[in-house]
């Protein structure tokens, strides 16, 4: 398989998740604004949506959407222990959470990654973006490590790689203890670190 991505964007949780599974990966850089992949591949050829991530499978097939990508990962490995089992209620809620960190969260730091927004489209995606994170700090509050059964997920990949964006767009995530704990958590786990690491995020 070989995974296509854009260095610290959406795409970094499907890599922490391959990372996860132990399984040898191929990944390949897109310049998602270009349209090219690293090696001069017109994107729209493998991706016709023109945006990562993109599983391109051993038969040449091609898989998009995180959300989709994220548990197609872990329902292929279920040794990696990255979703609860199909059927259950805990399954139901990692796909409440996959689900609203890629509609609601994630949508709502888009103006901050765009160059032709406006500081008031910016300043008006930051008190978006701060009334989601008020939501998942009342989530946290309980005392969890992790969104779902108490076991790291797919979902807690994706909350991890979106959350993190706060610290490059001028949010800040400090007044989110519980938040800032995550992803902090989140952010010391060797798999993550190895993510980050091969997409050029960290030394």
């Amino acid at each position: 398989m070989k995974l296509y991505y854009k260095p610290g964007a959406c795409s970094l949780a499907s890599h922490i998740a391959l990372i996860e599974t132990g399984h040898a990966l191929e990944i390949e850089a897109v310049d998602t604004d270009a349209h090219q992949t690293e090696t001069g591949v017109d994107y729209h050829t493998i991706n016709p949506k023109g945006y990562v991530p993109a599983l391109e499978m051993d038969d040449g097939s091609v898989l998009t959407e995180g959300p989709a990508i994220l548990q197609y990962i872990a329902d292929s490995n279920p040794e990696a222990g990255l979703a609860p089992v199909a059927g259950t209620m805990a399954r139901v809620r990692m796909q409440e959470q996959l689900n609203w960190v890629g509609t609601e969260l994630h949508k709502a730091f888009g103006p901050l990654f765009r160059a032709n927004a406006s500081a008031s489209d910016k300043e008006v995606a930051r008190t978006a973006v701060a009334g989601k994170f008020d939501l998942i700090e009342a989530q946290l509050e309980d005392g969890r490590e992790w969104l779902v059964a108490d076991q790291f997920s797919v979902a807690d990949a994706y909350l991890f790689v979106v959350a993190n964006w706060a610290n490059f767009t001028g949010i800040g995530i400090e007044q989110w203890p519980y938040l800032k704990t995550f992803v902090d958590r989140s952010a010391s786990r060797p798999t993550i670190q190895a993510a980050m690491r091969m997409e050029g995020l960290i030394q």
